[in-house]
């Protein structure tokens, strides 16, 4: 096998026999079944986390949005990084970013040095998703490039599915510290096929550059928000680390906006802004992926810390959406094709949405086939009948040499969403927790030590009191106190989730009109739950002559 010397950015179609394009899409799909997988397993290892690292339900959230929050405001930069640095370079820098980081987030001896670690992952992986559809692009020729695509996004698909099951075996049978590492030998293997398949590109394009002004006001402004948001239940409104932080945050992203208005190579085109379908979908992404993120988060941290579930088995609770979407999801982007995306936009975020309202019947005792099963599956066939119309829909609304470009806005606003989610909702989900702690004390004639044991509890939201010492009689006070504030409080997550759907859907059924342009909803059967659209990735792949075939003796790292 030969291939072109150098390592340029994408753009410049390289050709490459069989074998390469084979093995080339092998690493392509490892590389971003990592992130799939890591993004899926660590919400089952949060129990275990804060059990052994403390830090409570902020800790949990911080474990979350630290990756979630590098990954929302990076994933826009990472593009034209690749073009600057060259998509190979920059996918293999991401792979061993997220190997090196997967480590350190196995081996953290305490919960900030993980959510480091965590924030550090975002930051590879937003560097790595990108740079492997690139690489795709420009390995594979026009005519082949869509069926590669498919390939690599339903694999995607496939890691976030065994994720939660695999992370709930891990931490059953080991500890949360393999949830980590088992990314270590799928990096390893990456790596290999990196350094000796994937043809290094053509010239850079010297005309882009980084927008690192940009990339640091987004992820300041968002991290400020993010932490006055978690600190609140534990300072108030009034506390200068939650007031500064939000304050801070809002003047940060005011800044952000009015940077890419004027920069020459902005991370966020605001001219897209400036089309109707574009702006509807993408506001319906927010708060759709919003109350995909609160499902997920706050599922596996109810069933195993209220309903004492194991974590294999919480984490298999999830397993119906994944299946709905890998089954569904393309067939529905087929009918809206046909009939047109506003019916599905709609109607599906309201089926979802009655599925997650189906959960408020949860309590303490949960049956998976009674309770769980239908609520899910409900969920997952309004998700499934709306993630494929809404990416195309938004691509649709874009020129096809700014899919690309629309297609990241697209990708990160689904992240920031559950970053913000999880912040914002999780301030009213604590105040709820501690309110039903002190409803159910008021009054209960406990002693000192069972008090100042309410009390903690009251402040440790989905916590279970340690009533070692207690009188029996006071142990089970304060046992079904924290069961009865946990369901609570799920709920109203829930419900807050529920909302956010039912909400999306009256935003899309109001709001979309026919696209602008067609872009087929069947190729983009997982939106960007999974991977990239077809079209966007086809809107990378420019019309540069196709280079033949030059010794090059040892591939360039």
């Amino acid at each position: 096998m030969s291939r072109p010397a150098g390592d340029g950015a994408g753009g410049t179609a390289v050709r490459a026999d069989a074998r390469t394009k084979r093995l080339t899409l092998l690493a392509c799909v490892l590389g971003s079944t990592i992130v799939m997988i890591d993004g899926s397993v660590v919400g089952v290892a949060l129990p275990q986390i804060r059990d052994d690292l403390g830090g409570g339900l902020a800790g949990q959230q911080w474990v979350t949005n630290g990756y979630l929050l590098t990954l929302g405001s990076l994933l826009l930069v990472a593009g034209s990084v690749g073009d600057v640095l060259g998509e190979r370079r920059v996918f293999l820098f991401g792979v061993a970013g997220f190997g090196i980081t997967s480590v350190v987030c196995a081996l953290a001896p305490s919960i900030e040095v993980l959510v480091v670690g965590r924030a550090l992952q975002g930051a590879s992986g937003a560097a790595l998703t990108p740079a492997a559809l690139a690489v795709i692009v420009s390995v594979f020729e026009a005519d082949e490039r869509n069926r590669a695509i498919g390939t690599w996004t339903a694999w995607s698909g496939i890691g976030a599915a065994i994720g939660p099951v695999l992370g709930g075996w891990l931490v059953d049978a080991a500890s949360w510290h393999w949830v980590f590492l088992i990314n270590v030998p799928l990096v390893i293997g990456t790596l290999v096929l990196i350094a000796r398949v994937i043809p290094a590109s053509g010239p850079r394009d010297r005309t882009r550059h980084v927008d690192v002004p940009g990339a640091v006001l987004c992820a300041l402004g968002l991290g400020g928000i993010t932490f006055g948001l978690i600190q609140q239940p534990l300072g108030g409104w009034g506390a200068p680390d939650v007031v500064g932080p939000l304050v801070g945050g809002v003047v940060l992203l005011v800044l952000f906006v009015a940077h890419e208005d004027r920069s020459p190579d902005p991370m966020l085109p605001l001219g897209l802004f400036r089309r109707r379908n574009f702006v509807v979908g993408n506001v319906e992404t927010f708060v759709m992926y919003a109350g995909l993120a609160l499902l997920t988060f706050y599922l596996v941290i109810f069933l195993q810390q209220v309903a004492g579930w194991d974590a294999l088995k919480a984490g298999a609770a999830l397993l119906p959406v994944t299946a709905m979407m890998l089954l569904f999801a393309g067939r529905f982007g087929a009918l809206a094709d046909r009939y047109g995306p506003r019916l599905f936009m709609g109607v599906g975020p309201l089926v979802a949405g009655a599925g997650l309202l189906l959960l408020l019947r949860l309590d303490a005792d949960v049956s998976y086939l009674a309770d769980l099963l239908p609520a899910v599956t409900l969920f997952a066939l309004g998700l499934a009948m709306t993630v494929a119309p809404l990416t195309a829909t938004v691509l649709a609304d874009a020129e096809a040499r700014n899919a690309g470009a629309a297609s990241g806005v697209n990708n990160a606003i689904a992240r920031v969403a559950g970053l913000v989610a999880i912040g914002g909702v999780g301030v009213a989900v604590a105040a709820s927790f501690g309110g039903r702690v002190d409803e159910r004390l008021d009054g209960s004639n406990l002693r000192a030590a069972a008090m100042r044991e309410g009390a903690r509890l009251r402040d440790s939201p989905f916590s279970r009191p340690d009533v070692r010492g207690l009188a029996p009689s006071e142990a089970r006070v304060l046992q079904a106190t924290a069961r009865d504030a946990g369901v609570s409080a799920f709920r109203l997550g829930m419900g807050v989730s529920g909302g956010l759907m039912i909400v999306g859907g009256v935003i899309g059924a109001a709001g979309i009109r026919n696209p602008r342009r067609v872009v087929p909803a069947a190729d983009c059967g997982g939106g960007q739950w999974v991977g990239q659209p077809c079209d966007a990735a086809n809107a990378e792949a420019t019309a540069a002559p196709v280079i033949g075939p030059e010794p090059a003796p040892a591939a360039r790292l």
